[in-house]
């Protein structure tokens, strides 16, 4: 028997219990989030594609096996009337802190450009990060080749000839995923200078993140400051994967900077990853809502809803890509969520 199906877990209520694998229900949860946005790819409503989204992912999340309370929500700038943080979800069971973001990506939806999914995070109780109302981050994120030889606090150029020297390849190879904002021009600036390729993504730097800590999906680097909730959700990912994120609080204003240090934070602290998470036993679930260099987007033929998903635990270090058929007339017999709304 492997690990997951021997060793207790501490999301387990009762340590004497078989260990089950929470993630395996949690993709059921961000299948159907990504279902309900993928109705809306292209239309030009970031706001339909969420709500549908957030619809789908709180009904299915109260059927998980858990007593969860949402820590990384749609949020106080969101003014969230679901999924908000601090909501109780699930249906009973080991406490937990849970991560959401139905949409990553809600420009990349409204727009039908690739790599916006649907994720979900779990952890035990009180190990997610409270970034206390402070929205964004600087980041860095790379996978487990370099993340001894990265420092959030060493010139660029620098990260990326210590990655390419772990890599075992030149600095020209390198390439970096940064959010296209004008904030970053000095970063794009200063990356260009070390000879490395850019890869810019409009939104979605959950995705962006996993891409830097995966092999395979062409990116090695991710540089430049974004949301400080997504930095979470990606460190849990992160947890699976191995690789290394690295953080310092970006307040946006004087107002939010006092509020930061009113809750007791450094800001001139670089987090780590286990700083954002600190279990080592949690789950991640992400779904294409459309395609991307991660996972393919929500594909629909003959009367059924194809989906592409990867589910991880980082106890175990397992990694799954998960591929779904859905026949969408049952859904529409038997779920209380309508998979065939655009409007």
């Amino acid at each position: 028997m492997s690990e997951e199906n021997t060793v207790s877990s501490p999301l387990t209520t009762d340590p004497a219990a078989p260990d089950r694998n929470l993630a395996m229900e949690l993709v059921r949860v961000t299948e159907a989030a990504a279902m309900a946005a993928a109705r809306w790819v292209g239309r030009g409503d970031k706001n339909g594609a969420d709500g549908a989204a957030v619809n789908a992912m709180r009904q299915l999340i109260n059927t998980v096996s858990m007593k969860g309370v949402v820590v990384i929500g749609e949020g106080e700038k969101d003014n969230a009337p679901m999924l908000y943080n601090g909501e109780e979800v699930g249906n009973g069971g080991a406490e937990c802190d849970v991560a959401v973001d139905p949409v990553d990506g809600t420009r990349l939806t409204a727009l039908g450009m690739s790599n916006a999914i649907a994720v979900l995070s779990v952890a035990p109780r009180g190990s997610m990060f409270d970034p206390s109302a402070v929205f964004y981050m600087e980041k860095l994120v790379t996978g487990p080749e370099a993340a001894d030889v990265v420092d959030i606090d060493r010139p660029i150029g620098d990260n990326i000839r210590a990655i390419a020297r772990a890599k075992g390849s030149a600095p020209n190879d390198v390439t970096v995923c940064i959010l296209d904002r004008p904030r970053h021009e000095g970063i794009v600036k200063e990356v260009r200078e070390a000879g490395a390729r850019i890869k810019f993504i409009m939104d979605g730097d959950v995705a962006g993140a996993i891409m830097a800590s995966r092999p395979g999906t062409g990116v090695d680097l991710l540089l430049g400051i974004g949301g400080t909730p997504e930095g979470i959700i990606a460190a849990c990912a992160i947890k699976a994967l191995g690789g290394v994120i690295q953080g310092r609080l970006w307040p946006q204003d004087e107002e939010e900077r006092q509020k930061a240090i009113d809750a007791g934070h450094d800001l001139g602290r670089v987090l780590t990853t286990d700083d954002l998470v600190t279990s080592d036993d949690v789950f991640f679930a992400a779904t294409g809502i459309t395609d991307g260099e991660l996972v393919d987007g929500v594909r629909y033929d003959k009367g059924t809803a194809i989906t592409h998903s990867l589910v991880m635990r980082s106890r175990s270090g397992t990694i799954r890509t998960v591929s779904s058929e859905h026949k969408l007339s049952k859904l529409r017999a038997y779920s209380a969520i309508n998979f065939d709304a655009a409007v």
